[in-house]
């Protein structure tokens, strides 16, 4: 999104058709698109996010001319300009309600399960009301497909990632920070515990100084003291006459005070007595003044309510003559073919006159009943004004008091506000601590386990080269034991070896030695692999025959007791060790070739004295 408006998780009732209902939290994103539409620039994208669920995406893009469609459909009175703030002021409503119990404003996604990249799901924002449920806004969204959920995923790595280098910056930062600031008070300590110890030091050569002065000052002082005491006994001795003198004064003064304190207290007392014996007198008359109110009170309401009935009675009437009227207004006209009927009204119409005057009477009774019920108002009403004026000034006395202790609760509020306030910010400021702690800790156990992972890559890594270098080793010294069993072969065989065709042919020719190594691997020896010496230079074509047989009557190779096992259960080489044994088939293994009988033995190189040089026979 090229401008984001709205970003914020919602609790939303996912319906499926063929699952139950469930509200789970999801974010809901709103925001401007750029597009390559030159008429319209930008256009509203929404998309639905789960922050636990990866694959859980639903787009929608809105341009002009599909908010119209839209608009036309569900008949909104917003513009395309003024649509997305509705549209953000509804998901806020919503999520302001969704921890109430019953919700006013509640976010609804009706899907299908499982979903298809065809089949749109609708996010509705419903009003539930008593009477019905209201949908203020249905908006239809696709499920992302595969490349949309792969952009998604790597908008959320790269954001990660972001974060990640972020916070491992800080952590760095952090830890220089700590560093420094451990040598520097490293430093400062150890200058601090320098001056403790000359400080010490100073001390206790000021204590010995001190306490030398203070022994010869306190021998001083004891014979400055006892020539004072003498002077000092004969001085006290005077202050305590004058002192005895001035106090019997003073006590006589306060009992003339204190009698006339008595006298003034008992006074007040009185005063106090005749003034609660006063306002008793005025509670009770209050209480039989205000009794007499309300039965005034009563008689005048049940007064009143006669009063509007017989109103009501009178506008009836009036509305039955106003009728009448009009009747005999028409009937006039009439007045030829309709006389009978005339009569009757008329007697109709004295009959309502007559009881017309008899109410005109019974209002002017009630009148009359309520000018007296007035005057007896009139009176009670100046008794009642005496009897305020006498609790006013009381209420007065009251109202300052109160006044004064609410100024000291307003002083109290205001400090326990300010507490309050106080202790809020150390309680945000903790939680910012922890959360920063335990992210460091998060990154720190990352660290940990790419380390070990590193470590054991390394590892890895040195055994698989030490197991090249072996394998190496054991295939160049396969090699130097065959070529020499070769020649140890062409020495023994007789009539068909001529040691002046090697001396002139083939040893003295580099090239022919390096032809006939044989490259042996180290897990199988095979017969047919060994390559034959050239025919060109070499001996009779019956020789590679000859050496195949020679080869195959001897085993060549060390015996199991040369072979170790490690801790998995495969062997390896042992130090000196050529070959492992194990792994050449029996087939495949050479003989040891035969000893000739005539002349002396040859002497044939043994697998486990590669330096051993051979001897060729005596012809």
């Amino acid at each position: 999104m090229a401008e984001e408006l709205f970003c914020k998780s919602a609790a939303v009732l996912i319906k499926c058709k063929d699952c139950e209902d469930r509200r789970e939290n999801i974010r809901l994103t709103v925001g401007w698109q750029s597009t390559s539409n030159a008429v319209h620039k930008k256009d509203l994208a929404v998309r639905l996010t789960d922050d636990t669920d990866p694959f859980f995406l639903y787009n929608l893009t809105i341009g002009e001319e599909d908010f119209q469609s839209l608009k036309n459909q569900q008949g909104l009175l917003v513009e395309f300009s003024a649509f997305p703030q509705r549209f953000i002021e509804l998901l806020d409503q919503c999520i302001r309600e969704q921890n109430k119990e019953v919700p006013r404003f509640m976010l609804q996604l009706v899907t299908q399960y499982p979903a298809l990249d065809c089949i749109p799901a609708s996010l509705d924002i419903i009003e539930t009301n008593p009477f019905k449920h209201l949908t203020h806004l249905s908006l239809k969204l696709l499920p992302g497909n595969d490349s949309d959920v792969k952009k998604y995923l790597a908008i959320c790595l790269q954001n990660m990632k972001i974060e990640n280098n972020s916070l491992q910056e800080r952590l760095h930062r952090t830890e220089d920070d700590l560093a420094k600031r451990l040598s520097i008070t490293q430093q400062t300590l150890a200058e601090k515990s320098k001056e403790l110890d000359r400080l010490r030091n100073e001390w206790a050569a000021q204590t010995n100084l001190l306490a030398n002065k203070h022994s010869q000052e306190v021998t001083t002082e004891r014979e400055k003291a006892l020539q004072a005491q003498t002077q000092y006994h004969h001085q006290l001795e005077q202050q305590k006459k004058e002192v005895e003198a001035a106090h019997n004064q003073t006590v006589q003064q306060l009992e003339s005070r204190l009698t006339e304190m008595e006298s003034i207290n008992k006074e007040l007392t009185e005063r106090k007595y005749k003034s609660e014996s006063s306002i008793r007198e005025l509670k009770a008359k209050l209480a039989s003044m205000e009794e007499e109110c309300q039965r005034s009170k009563q008689e005048v309401h049940s007064l009143r309510k006669e009063n509007t009935t017989l109103d009501a009675e009178c506008h009836e009437k009036e509305k039955l003559l106003n009728q009448l009227r009009t009747r005999t207004a028409v009937l006039e006209q009439e007045v030829k073919d309709k006389e009978q009927v005339v009569a009757r009204t008329t007697e109709v119409f004295e009959s309502t006159q007559e009881h017309k005057k008899n109410l005109e009477e019974s209002l002017e009774q009630k009148q009359q009943q309520m000018g007296k019920l007035e005057a007896t108002v009139k009176s009670l009403s100046e008794e009642l004004l005496k009897a305020n004026e006498i609790i006013k000034k009381l209420q007065g006395d009251m109202k300052k008091l109160i006044e004064k202790i609410r100024l000291k609760n307003t002083v109290t509020m205001q400090q326990e506000k300010l507490l309050g306030e106080k202790t809020q910010l150390l309680q945000k400021e903790q939680q910012e601590l922890k959360e920063v702690q335990q992210s460091l800790k998060q990154k720190e156990e990352e660290v940990c386990k790419l380390q070990e992972q590193l470590d054991a890559t390394v590892g890895k890594l040195e055994e698989s080269k030490q197991l090249l270098k072996t394998n190496e080793n054991v295939i160049s010294w396969l090699n130097k034991q065959l070529n020499e069993n070769k020649l140890a072969a062409l020495q023994e065989t007789p009539g068909s070896f001529d040691p002046s065709t090697i001396s002139s042919g083939n040893l003295s020719r580099p090239g022919a030695m390096q032809n006939s190594l044989v490259h042996f691997s180290p897990l199988q020896l095979n017969p047919s692999s060994i390559p034959a010496t050239e025919s060109k230079s070499g001996p009779s074509a019956s020789t590679p025959t000859v050496m195949a047989a020679s080869l195959k009557s001897e085993p060549v190779g060390l015996d199991l007791k040369y072979l170790q096992k490690r801790e998995d259960g495969k062997p390896i080489l042992s130090r000196g060790a050529p070959l492992q044994k194990a792994s050449c088939p029996s087939s495949a293994v050479p003989t040891r070739p035969p000893v000739p009988k005539q002349g002396n033995p040859p002497t044939v190189i043994s697998a486990y004295f590669p330096g051993q040089q051979p001897r060729l026979p005596a012809s």
